[in-house]
């Protein structure tokens, strides 16, 4: 009898235990729950997260993620209002602000990631089209990111989401076209180039050629100033040994054949095949030779 009894208490109990266990539901910081009984809702989307009570067996939740939610899109081809072709690769963030409605329109977040793709790319091409190549590249991109986003919002309004943001990652021409563009910007700058080399060519060679002519010049006037301070050397050494030449003759004759001595009778450098007698060698001779004027009395004779 007490075997029956504990054996039915434990029966109770795992009755009970099971009951609990299928009606309570906890609904995480990340969550938000929708409570179905027969596939109707029965009662307000929950969005607090908490420990929550269902009829066991009768009532089913359903969670939906309550993050923002990241949304990759594919790359796609847009023609730009000046007939450019880009290659726009986008991304897009988003959160579920109504879940009841997401539930009902797209049921899950691949169905919801589907429509709202289809959502982005169709806006991207219409916003992009009315902007030049140069305004989506570089001028007005942030602008026109925050008008796809404003745009793709009211389009999914129906959709129970909100777009958090959408963002251009890549805005560029196509392979064909990007490998064009390089290759006439290389030529460009290549030519760029040519023509500046050109110019530095140019102007070294004027630079050089002034510098040439300006040493020309210049050592023109140093000779013609060296011959000019040289004639008048030479002129004032003429108008001094005439000078000397005019107030002493004899004295001048002697001072010029000694100063011819000293050069031309070097020791160890000088051959010379002379008469002892000759003109040259006067002074050796005779001291006063030439002068007119006769020796002293008593003066060595040679």
């Amino acid at each position: 009898m007490n075997g029956a009894v504990r054996l039915g208490v434990v029966i109770v109990a795992g009755i009970t235990a099971l009951t609990a266990y299928a009606a309570a539901f906890t609904v995480h910081q990340t969550q938000q729950a929708l409570v179905f009984q027969f596939g109707r809702i029965v009662r307000e989307p929950i969005i607090q997260p908490g420990l929550y009570w269902k009829l066991p067996f009768v009532q089913n939740v359903i969670m939906i993620d309550k993050r923002i939610l990241d949304l990759e899109l594919p790359e796609q081809e847009v023609i730009a209002a000046d007939q450019k072709r880009l290659v726009v690769d986008a991304f897009t963030r988003y959160r579920i602000v109504d879940p009841l409605r997401f539930y009902q329109s797209v049921n899950n977040v691949t169905g919801g990631n589907l429509r709202l793709t289809s959502i982005v790319n169709s806006t991207v091409r219409a916003v992009l089209a009315d902007a030049s190549f140069a305004s989506v590249v570089r001028t007005e991109r942030s602008a026109l990111m925050h008008k796809i986003r404003d745009d793709v919002n009211r389009q999914a309004q129906g959709l129970g989401i909100e777009v958090v943001d959408v963002r251009l990652r890549r805005a560029d021409l196509p392979a064909q076209n990007s490998a064009a563009v390089f290759q006439r910007m290389q030529t460009e700058r290549q030519r760029e180039a040519a023509d500046i080399r050109a110019q530095g060519s140019q102007l070294s060679q004027t630079i050089r050629a002034r510098a040439d002519r300006d040493v020309t010049v210049i050592r023109a006037e140093a000779f013609r100033k060296s011959e000019e301070l040289r004639g008048q050397g030479d002129a004032e050494r003429n108008n001094i040994l005439a000078a000397a030449f005019g107030r002493d003759p004899d004295f001048f004759g002697f001072y010029r054949s000694m100063q011819a001595y000293e050069v031309g009778l070097k020791p160890g450098e000088t051959r010379m095949i002379v008469s002892p007698d000759s003109q040259f060698f006067r002074y050796f001779q005779d001291p006063f030779a030439g002068t007119g004027r006769p020796a002293p009395t008593g003066a060595p004779r040679p």
